[in-house]
């Protein structure tokens, strides 16, 4: 039974209900003349417990007070709650503000919560009823303040869930932990080549944290972040912001007094970085606090882990692609190259296409382009292998014809030793200077699409060239063929990308060979740069934004005497050039 129980009773009506037991109390304590209840009549059934004993018992203390403020009764547990309160004395003179108000209230009192309330009596008195809430209100604070770290780390997750650069991923540990867990954060990454990146974040009032960065030299790390990134968890205070201010990473905190934590960031073998945090010494980080700062170190170790893996691998497949992509001719005397390129997965920028040349020692250049089967990864990795043995093999052999069965061979064995079954189409030629600054091409063709010659007169011709794909059979049939260029021709060499690109209103309809014969009319003039450009911004539109396949272009011109190259009047075909083209292709 509580003191609830008895609230509605009044001793002065002689009736005894359980809902009144409280002022049964209160009258007995302001009558001593009748210290307890009188027995009730035999034939009412049996004695009436004291129920100044019963009150004693109850959970909540009580406290009476005439009409005169005086108090009357004083129950245990309100002499021990309220020492400052005694029978006979004025209510106000114990001290006690909450025991002034009309209405109930909350306060610490020597150490404990209490709460107050209240309840009028007959006769103008009044009953004061006082629990001891400390318990249950610490119970609600601590559920509070775990519900807040919950949902706290919740969002830690979810922001730092995304970022997959290491540097975003360092900057958003740090604009988190401030305010929650700290007034300045500064986060330290592991060092790399000696040197050793940090971000901090700086609490603003009302408004977002701010967050700068810089580099430190590995010997010119703090103390303490040494030991953090080492594993550690340094843990005298003072120390730790006495180092954090010499390395200038506390502006606007007052250090005197001021707390400071270091926690590691746990990676894949070592710590990712460490984290210290610091904050006014009105907000002292107690053990609860600690157990907070090192969940949200885990979860940002496992983020700026993941981030930095990203990277890693990130340097790794770069410098792979960087190694697999074409490469730009080089210079020879005599020749003007054109390049464009445009894979098929524009995000990896590799694939199955390639061109290249190399300088031979008697001046002229070998040149090449060509298409190895598949696309993407595989096929870019093909086409590696394929220029490395390349790269060997014009040293042995300069004559194109030679130089491209020698080339299937070496790709015979590499695909039957990896069980690959890829081949290559290719064009494959020489190219000697003449002194009057034509060029003679010798070109050997492995299955490939047909070279155009475009003439100094306009007109365009297709080379007709002829071969076998290489790497599928021993001692394939290659053709050769012979072209003279005259000062101011033009060679373009192509892949399958622009013939068979598939657009036009439907969809579905291949660019062809007359489409791309009636782009090159006109164009004889241009610059063999220009040239290959202009394929490719052709085929793109051909396209209109669709799927194709890799798409390569070479274009090699005659640059005339002394490495002049003519002017072109027109980047454009002429009107009527398409149609001129289109008569002499019939």
């Amino acid at each position: 039974m509580t003191a609830a129980d008895v609230r509605g009773t009044d001793p002065g009506d002689g009736r005894i209900s359980t809902p009144s037991a409280a002022r049964s109390t209160a009258w007995s304590a302001a009558a001593p003349a009748t210290p307890a209840l009188p027995p009730l009549a035999a034939d009412r059934g049996p004695a009436v417990p004291d129920w100044s004993q019963v009150v004693e018992h109850f959970r909540e203390g009580l406290v009476v007070c005439d009409a005169d403020g005086v108090v009357r009764h004083v129950s245990p547990v309100a002499e021990r709650l309220l020492p400052e309160v005694s029978a006979g004395e004025l209510l106000v003179a114990a001290g006690v503000d909450a025991l002034r108000g009309d209405g109930p209230a909350e306060f610490t009192h020597h150490g404990r919560r209490l709460r107050v309330r209240p309840v009028a009596l007959s006769g103008h008195r009044r009953c004061w009823y006082v629990e001891d809430v400390t318990e249950s209100v610490s119970r609600a604070d601590a559920l509070l303040a775990e519900r807040a770290r919950s949902a706290f780390l919740a969002v830690v997750g979810e922001k730092l869930g995304n970022p997959l650069h290491p540097d975003r991923a360092a900057a958003a540990v740090v604009r988190l932990a401030v305010p929650t867990v700290a007034d300045v954060a500064v986060l330290v990454l592991a060092p790399r080549s000696g040197r050793s990146r940090w971000w901090r974040a700086v609490r603003a009032d009302d408004q977002a944290p701010v967050v700068d960065s810089g580099m430190l030299p590995a010997p010119a790390l703090p103390a303490a972040i040494e030991a953090g990134l080492s594993g550690a968890e340094p843990h005298e205070m003072d120390w730790l912001v006495e180092q954090a201010a010499e390395a200038g990473w506390l502006p606007g905190l007052d250090t005197v007094g001021a707390v400071a934590r270091v926690v590691p960031l746990p990676g894949r073998e070592a710590p990712a970085g460490a984290l210290l945090v610091a904050r006014r010494a009105d907000r002292w980080y107690d053990e609860a606090d600690v157990d907070l700062i090192r969940a949200f170190a885990a979860r940002a170790g496992a983020a700026l882990t993941t981030a930095l893996l990203y990277r890693d691998q990130a340097e790794v497949a770069d410098t792979l692609q960087a190694s697999l992509l074409p490469v730009e001719p080089a210079p020879a005397a005599g020749v003007q190259w054109g390049t464009a390129y445009r894979p098929a997965q524009a995000g990896l920028r590799i694939g199955g296409d390639f061109y290249g040349s190399h300088q031979l020692t008697d001046g002229g250049s070998v040149f090449f382009l060509g298409d190895v089967s598949g696309k993407g990864v595989e096929a870019a990795v093909f086409t590696g292998q394929l220029r490395q043995c390349l790269q060997a093999l014009h040293r042995v052999e300069t004559q194109p014809g030679r130089l491209l069965k020698l080339l299937n061979d070496a790709l015979l064995e590499t695909t039957q030793a990896h069980g690959q079954g890829r081949f290559a189409t290719m064009v494959l030629g020489v190219a000697r200077p003449h002194r009057d600054g034509g060029l003679t091409l010798t070109l050997a063709g492995g299955g490939h699409l047909p070279p155009l010659v475009l003439r100094e007169s306009g007109d365009v011709e297709v080379v007709p060239l002829r071969g076998m794909l290489i790497g599928v059979v021993p001692d394939p049939r290659i053709g050769e063929v012979t072209v003279r260029l005259a000062p101011g021709e033009t060679c373009l060499l192509y892949s399958d990308g622009v013939t068979e690109a598939r657009g036009g209103l439907r969809g579905d309809e291949q660019f062809g060979a007359e489409r791309l014969l009636n782009a090159v009319a006109g164009c004889h003039r241009m610059p063999a740069p220009a040239l290959a450009e202009r394929i490719e911004q052709v085929t793109c539109d051909w396209l209109a934004h669709g799927d194709h396949d890799d798409i390569a272009v070479l274009a090699l011109r005659a640059t005339g005497p002394a490495g002049r190259t003519p002017r072109h009047l027109h980047a454009v075909p002429e009107p009527g050039a398409a149609e001129r083209t289109r008569e002499w292709s019939a």
